[in-house]
């Protein structure tokens, strides 16, 4: 199977990305709608280096696949190709000495080391210039891809940019008054559509052929509340946006699918995540091919598919995309309708709505505000479980809600679509079924996946704690950022670092599971953490550390609410 499509002539790889965009000779003006000069887009190293591609992430030279898929020629990849096909059938041939020969391949580079005492919000202070990356030119044959401006990288072996990661660090740098960075990351975002056609999963050619979760609207809202006229100026960027997620909708058939965009049975049009591609992920070679070949009743480049559907959910890998929660294998991430990603498209259609009144284009702001009640309708006539009573996926094979409770949930309250009375069962849900000693775990399963329990994640504790306020909810948002700052806090005074994901079982432990080990730095925990913060202490007394005792639940705090008690009891 691996065989045949790595024969394949790079133009069938890459179909979609040859329609959508290219090589760039020059960063277009950002609110032109005029269509930038495109070339052929660059091919992923799978494609680009074939049967000795394959043959270096089988060899496992590297612990972690991205490890290669990262690596740099360092001279025309065909003619490295022509010489391994010559080479590697000679006794003797020593194929890592080929690989270090021909290839700069990423190293760990120097540890950071913080100075010493630093308080929790100075060491993320510091973090941001050394998470920042510059790539105005990338090498020939490297698998990074150019950026105008410069930009924040989560850590960790993420050396490139990420698509929905950015959003929560872009909070974090609005709140360290770095609005340059914002705006830099903005224009980065705005450039890739541009010139790609959508916001690829990372800044690697590898992750051109999906996305990840739209928060590009919430981007330009960000930038918005320092720049008034940020909805205005990136407004064709988020029209392309959006046509990007929903093409193919025109013409499509009550019961179809089509890339992006799903038809139920009674007309209503969602979207689903896709990627363009059935191959194995580069940046994860081995892993996928040992899961389809353990899964032989299924077609190899069903499972692929979905394995990278799933990566641009963002949720890589949780069960709540398996039929088996404990068997990768059963994914199907392109027959589920994702309440999150439905919500995150209701708020663009949201956006567009107002960016467009801001434009002075009522006709347009009309439709947008109509297909966003459009959405809202198809969200709460199908994204919602009346049996459990909590939001959650939609089945495509089922034709029926899907039962698990996950994090995921809180997406309809964090865009303000949800009815008050279903906010209110959602969160009770939440709160008796995720919400832990270290915050709130993403699913209620244990599997070893990273996207399930006992694991929390920054974005998800925001986008609790924003839900819960947006629907009054304060006491138990502030017990979810308690929880959580708590989590970071801990674990930050034991190892002097903060980390991608949170063991929320307990409080001061990493997370785990997944297909690579525990990575530190990090960009979404760095920006939530600095929110949450100023969540929970007053603003004329900011802190910098989280306190050893809630807020509200000092000494001094329970002594004033004793008072009026006792005077009520004399």
């Amino acid at each position: 199977m691996i065989k045949t499509d790595l024969r394949r002539p790079p133009a069938l790889f890459f179909a979609v990305q040859l329609a959508l965009g290219g090589l760039f000779t020059g960063f277009p003006a950002l609110a032109d709608d005029t269509p930038p000069v495109k070339a052929a887009a660059p091919q992923p190293p799978d494609a680009l280096l074939g049967p000795l591609f394959d043959a270096v992430q089988r060899a496992k030279l590297y612990p972690d696949q991205k490890t290669f898929a990262d690596a740099v020629p360092k001279s025309d990849p065909l003619m490295i190709l022509a010489d391994y096909r010559m080479q590697r059938d000679q006794s003797g041939f020593d194929l890592r000495h080929f690989v270090e020969l021909n290839f700069t391949v990423p190293d760990e580079g120097e540890k950071y080391v913080p100075p010493a005492g630093q308080s929790l919000r100075e060491h993320i202070d510091s973090l941001w210039p050394v998470l920042t990356r510059t790539t105005e030119r990338a090498g020939e044959w490297d698998s990074l891809l150019s950026l105008p401006k410069p930009y924040v990288v989560p850590g960790g072996r993420f050396r490139e940019v990420y698509y929905w990661d950015s959003y929560f660090t872009m909070l974090g740098l609005a709140e360290s008054n770095r609005w340059n960075n914002v705006q830099d990351m903005v224009e980065n975002f705005a450039w890739e559509i541009d010139n790609w056609g959508h916001i690829p999963n990372g800044n690697r050619s590898y992750y051109l052929s999906r996305s990840q979760p739209p928060f590009f609207a919430l981007m330009v809202e960000l930038l918005a509340s320092h720049d008034a006229g940020a909805l205005k100026q990136y407004l064709p960027q988020l029209k392309k946006e959006y046509t990007y997620w929903m093409a193919g909708s025109d013409g499509l058939k009550n019961g179809d699918a089509s890339a992006r965009v799903v038809k139920l049975r009674d007309g209503a049009v969602l979207n689903r995540y896709w990627d363009e591609r059935d191959v194995p992920r580069p940046e994860s070679w081995l892993d996928d091919i040992t899961t389809a070949k353990n899964n032989p009743e299924r077609p190899a480049t069903e499972i692929y598919r979905d394995l990278r559907a799933a990566a641009a959910s963002g949720w890589d890998f949780s069960s709540r995309w398996m039929d088996d929660p404990q068997q990768l294998g059963t994914i199907r991430t392109t027959s589920i309708v994702p309440v999150d990603l439905n919500a995150l498209m209701y708020q663009l259609e949201q956006t567009l709505a107002r960016a467009s009144r801001d434009a002075g284009d009522d006709s347009e702001a009309q439709r947008y505000a109509a297909l966003a009640a459009q959405r809202q309708k198809a969200i709460e006539d199908h994204l919602w479980n009346s049996k459990n009573g909590w939001y959650a996926d939609y089945d495509l094979k089922t034709h029926a809600v899907r039962s698990p409770l996950t994090a995921a949930a809180m997406f309809p309250l964090y865009v303000k679509l949800a009815s008050p009375e279903r906010a209110t069962k959602t969160a009770a849900a939440v709160r008796s079924q995720l919400l832990k000693p270290g915050g709130i775990a993403a699913t209620t399963v244990k599997t070893g996946q990273q996207w399930d329990a006992p694991n929390g994640w920054a974005p998800l504790q925001w986008v609790t704690v924003v839900g819960l306020q947006n629907y009054g909810k304060q006491e138990q948002a502030m017990e979810v950022t308690w929880r959580f700052l708590s989590n970071v806090q801990h674990t930050y005074n034991s190892e002097q670092k903060l980390v991608e994901k949170y063991d929320v079982s307990s409080t001061g432990t990493g997370g785990g599971g997944g297909e690579y080990p525990l990575q530190d730095g990090f960009g979404w925990t760095n920006g939530v953490t600095l929110k949450m913060l100023d969540l929970l202490c007053p603003a004329d007394k900011p802190c910098d550390s989280v306190p050893e005792q809630h807020p509200g639940q000092t000494p001094a705090a329970n002594k004033a609410q004793a008072a009026p008690k006792q005077a009520a009891g004399q």
